[in-house]
């Protein structure tokens, strides 16, 4: 999730539970303050009406659209047992509209003149509190709900414009690549935070030039120095077999010796094109159709294997194209056709199945299925003389640096390889 979604998202949930907070604190504050004000107008009407009775003869009951109020004798008992003083909230019968409405009401309980307990019962009609609360939480859900709106709108315009200086930073760095003419970081700002991010970022990636330069050059050293020195002793060792007066067991050691010497110059080459493949050395990039090429290189390799009767069906659904260096498109379909001869059984069968985003390779072998999280990796199952160990690694490598995905899978008794577009 992108950094400017997991800020609004957390934005709106604090200021969520902050406006939920206050509207309940605002809701028990506004019905406290109605309920406040009502009461002290039933207990002023009520106190009014006890003066009024010591004076003189009052009824015992008084009914009015506003204000209402019943007076009765009570027992020393159930003035004892009863509250004092009473508010609550409850619907009260009014006769001149002959129905019930919700009202305030506050009973009192007091001792008259002549020593007898009385209580009176004073009203007046009040809001209806459900439908108050119903319209209140309404306004409120719609305030917060704009409010919430309005929050997130200006939050994700400040974090967006906020982060530009970040977002120009990590565009710069998808379209870096190493060796090539980059372009500088230019990406100003006056945010100290990403002042310093853009001066790690430009220095991190002049010391990995400075690294990559290093690499490239000791590659090249290395393939010129080693190769050289190998070569020699090939050719020292094979004019070597030319003299007659060496001995059949000398001949023999020598022979060991250069099927030794040709192993180490093959994995030489073998790991500087890993090398140079993983940094990314390769890049005269053009539309391949890996089908052509597949063809003509089968071609080539049916007349190597051709003693072992390994038989060969091609099915192509499709052209499968793909962008990449020619040099390498070669090397990754060898290295699976050398794969699928060298690891099967003479008389085997190799199966391939091409459409216009897959390339399968399948052939017979060990019934032993292979470790699918170890089978590329460098000198995983090298036992074969004529294998480096490297060809899958080598593989792997073009796949990641072509963005195409390669899998091993074995099923019914046989090795399939799959190369596959994202």
């Amino acid at each position: 999730m992108k950094l400017l979604y997991v800020i609004g998202v957390r934005l709106l949930l604090f200021t969520t539970l902050i406006l939920a907070f206050w509207a309940v604190l605002f809701y028990q504050s506004i019905m406290q303050e109605i309920s406040d004000e009502v009461d002290e107008t039933l207990e002023d009407y009520a106190e009014s009406i006890i003066r009024e009775s010591r004076g003189k003869e009052l009824p015992n009951a008084s009914y009015g659209l506003n204000n209402q109020f019943f007076i009765r004798k009570v027992t020393q008992e159930y003035a004892e047992s009863h509250p004092k003083a009473l508010f609550e909230d409850r619907d009260v019968f009014i006769k001149e509209i002959n129905e019930y409405t919700p009202a305030r009401v506050y009973t009192y309980i007091y001792r008259g003149s002549d020593g007898s307990w009385n209580e009176i019962e004073v009203s007046t009609p009040h809001v209806d509190k459900d439908e108050l609360r119903d319209e209140i939480f309404s306004w409120l859900m719609f305030l917060l709900t704009a409010i919430l709106l309005v929050i997130v709108v200006v939050n994700v315009w400040a974090v967006q414009n906020s982060m530009r200086p970040l977002q120009n930073l990590l565009k710069w760095l998808d379209a870096y690549r190493l060796g090539k003419n980059n372009q500088p970081l230019d990406n100003p700002t006056n945010i100290s935070e990403f002042i310093k991010l853009n001066e790690t970022a430009a220095q991190s990636m002049a010391r990995n030039e400075k690294l990559y330069e290093q690499q490239k050059q000791f590659i090249g050293n290395a393939a010129h120095e080693l190769q050289t020195p190998i070569a020699v002793c090939l050719n020292r060792l094979e004019m070597m077999l030319d003299d007659d007066t060496l001995s059949e067991r000398q001949i023999e050691e020598i022979g060991k010796t250069l099927q030794t010497l040709g192993n180490l110059s093959r994995l030489n080459r073998s790991l500087l094109l890993l090398s140079k493949i993983e940094n990314g050395q390769f890049n005269d990039n053009k539309r391949i159709d890996l089908s052509a090429q597949l063809t003509s290189l089968f071609a080539d390799y049916e007349e190597i294997y051709s003693h072992r009767q390994i038989s060969v069906e091609i099915q192509v659904k499709a052209p499968f194209i793909v962008k990449m260096d020619e040099s390498l498109s070669t090397v990754l379909l060898s290295n699976l056709i050398k794969n699928a001869y060298i690891h099967n059984y003479d008389g085997g069968k190799i199966s391939i199945n091409m459409s216009h985003n897959e390339l399968r390779i399948s052939n017979t072998g060990s019934c032993t299925p292979l470790d699918e999280k170890k089978v590329f990796n460098r000198f995983y199952n090298s036992g074969k003389k004529t294998s480096t160990g490297l060809g899958l690694s080598i593989t792997k490598a073009i796949c990641t640096q072509y963005n195409l995905q390669i899998k091993y899978r074995f099923d019914e008794g046989r090795h399939h390889f799959i190369v596959k577009s994202r």
